[in-house]
């Protein structure tokens, strides 16, 4: 078994993560990418959420307001059909989604098997594209080439991981 990319959240950083989400963090494993300032942009969720039970299929949980934004930008000017149209007639593309799909359930079975979600990862991969965020927080958490489309989200979006727009948190 793997390790997923992703290290231990401190207090400040579930501090972070609970004013950039608005509401309480839950489930938090650890940070699986940061801003260059050093805050959270992307945090690895636990597969079953704490206290309620529920299984959760999102480890890698984009929660960076400015990358959130940018990407519904992406979704509301339907880069998602583009993608997706790209999917289907690019075997390249669709065996790499394959592979980004494969390693994520891997990630997320290095943690815990949920029988109730097991073989589904996120963003509609391994045939749909579905959701930019859970795509580039896949993205960010793997690195440049492991998720094709995640990546390509991350290009066509106005957020680069290199800038800080964080804000002041005040903690």
């Amino acid at each position: 078994m793997t390790t997923p990319p992703f290290e231990p959240a401190g207090d400040r950083d579930i501090a972070v993560v609970s004013a950039q989400l608005g509401r309480p963090a839950r489930g938090v494993l650890g940070i699986a990418a940061r801003c260059v300032c050093g805050n959270p942009t992307v945090v690895a969720t636990a597969p079953r959420l704490p206290g309620v039970g529920s299984p959760f299929p999102t480890l890698y949980y984009l929660s960076h307001p400015a990358a959130t934004a940018a990407m519904s930008r992406l979704e509301a000017d339907h880069v998602m059909v583009e993608l997706q149209d790209l999917l289907a007639t690019d075997a390249g593309v669709q065996a790499a989604y394959q592979s980004a799909h494969e390693a994520y359930l891997a990630d997320r079975e290095s943690i815990e098997v949920v029988e109730e979600i097991r073989g589904f990862s996120a963003g509609g991969m391994p045939a749909r594209v579905k959701c930019l965020h859970a795509l580039s927080a896949h993205a960010l958490a793997a690195g440049p080439g492991v998720n094709p489309i995640g990546d390509l989200a991350l290009e066509r979006g106005s957020w680069s991981p290199d800038v800080c727009e964080c804000a002041d948190y005040g903690l």
